[in-house]
């Protein structure tokens, strides 16, 4: 992570008035790092951008973008706080993938999560009872099993997938959640995840590439799902209207080269008709995490020191096992499990906890199961 002055000069760059990410990887190309930049005479600069951009590049720092960069070097020395710059070894190596990658990241929390597999999670602010289950659900069984999960912060599915993430986290994954949010990474919108924004900076990580101090703005938002979808080996939508933000970020996933998994819903429910477009277009219909595990093999087993186990033969074993197929493929509590599968409690514990650690069952929050495969 670049510190001091070298940090001052890429922050002096961002903020530099019509210099976006192209702008600003343009002139990189050309003179190196920002100092280069910034030392090369107006007839150099010129031939790179237009001479508006030029001079502006050359002109005395005025008293806010002072005030920003002195700011931003005393916030980044805070515990916790980090920013990263494309010349960065810690730069995210997946967002470096994709089109348009920020020259500048701020970063509040864990590091490790930004190279560690992760899925995307997304979906309607204004999400059903059931949509949200869902998405908490899914996040903790995807997260027990390894793969960190990405969303937006926002109200609705978003909050749900985190919730489940950070379940998942407390009760021993080493996966967690990262945030990607459309303000500075000082601040927290909207105002009712203030709480929850706090637990994903203590155990999992805060993204943005905005400056500290920027607002929530409509533009902000489109811009960042590349960033949700460009960190995620792929993206689960749950409930979208057929007007959705996340239909923008499943747009992006499938432009980046990432897999998209949708979840139908009711041909009745305006929430469902986003997902059911997703599916007619390509996406993969999923009715349980282990539908996208399944399209991720590669690091099945093989997560965070995970036990490595056979996936032909366990899933033989399962087709095979009279309580996986009592279990179905929805959580369930061990009362319920009681009843569906005729064990009495004590052998039910021992059954589940041998399944757990050959992988087929997932331990929810609540004290729920979840047959993977």
């Amino acid at each position: 992570m670049s510190a001091g002055p070298e940090l001052a000069g890429w922050l002096r760059l961002t903020q530099s008035p019509g210099v976006g990410n192209a702008t600003g990887r343009a002139l990189l190309g050309a003179f190196g790092l920002p100092e280069a930049i910034f030392s090369a005479g107006l007839p150099a600069l010129c031939a790179v951008v237009p001479r508006r951009v030029a001079q502006a590049l050359l002109a005395p720092l005025d008293a806010l973008t002072t005030a920003l960069i002195a700011r931003t070097l005393a916030w980044a020395e805070a515990p916790q706080n980090h920013v990263f710059t494309l010349a960065d070894a810690d730069y995210p190596r997946a967002l470096l993938e994709i089109a348009d990658p920020p020259l500048v990241l701020y970063a509040k929390g864990r590091l490790d999560l930004l190279s560690a597999p992760c899925l995307a999670i997304v979906g309607s602010r204004n999400a059903s009872a059931q949509g949200a289950s869902d998405a908490c659900q899914f996040a903790a069984s995807l997260a027990t099993s390894g793969w960190s999960i990405v969303s937006g912060l926002a109200l609705g599915i978003d909050a749900a997938a985190h919730r489940g993430a950070l379940d998942a986290a407390a009760a021993g994954s080493t996966a967690s959640t990262i945030a990607v949010i459309g303000t500075g990474a000082d601040l927290v919108y909207p105002a009712r995840n203030r709480a929850l924004a706090h637990e994903i900076a203590a155990a999992g990580c805060i993204l943005s590439e905005y400056a500290l101090g920027t607002p929530a703005t409509a533009a902000n938002f489109p811009r960042r799902n590349r960033l949700i979808s460009g960190l995620a080996r792929g993206v689960l939508v749950i409930e979208a209207a057929a007007r959705s933000g996340s239909l923008i970020t499943a747009r992006m996933a499938a432009e980046q080269g990432r897999e998209v998994f949708a979840i139908p819903g009711s041909i009745h429910s305006p929430l469902a008709r986003g997902c059911h477009q997703l599916i007619r277009q390509g996406a993969k219909l999923v009715e349980s995490a282990a539908d996208v595990l399944e399209e991720l093999p590669a690091l099945q087993g093989n997560l965070h020191g995970a036990t490595v186990v056979d996936a032909t033969t366990t899933r033989i074993a399962a087709t095979d096992d009279l309580l996986l197929q009592a279990m179905g493929t929805a959580p369930l509590s061990h009362d319920a499990m009681v009843l569906c599968s005729g064990l009495d409690s004590a052998t039910l514990a021992g059954r589940l906890l041998e399944l757990e650690m050959l992988g087929q069952v997932a331990v929810l929050p609540g004290g729920l199961y979840q047959r993977l495969y």
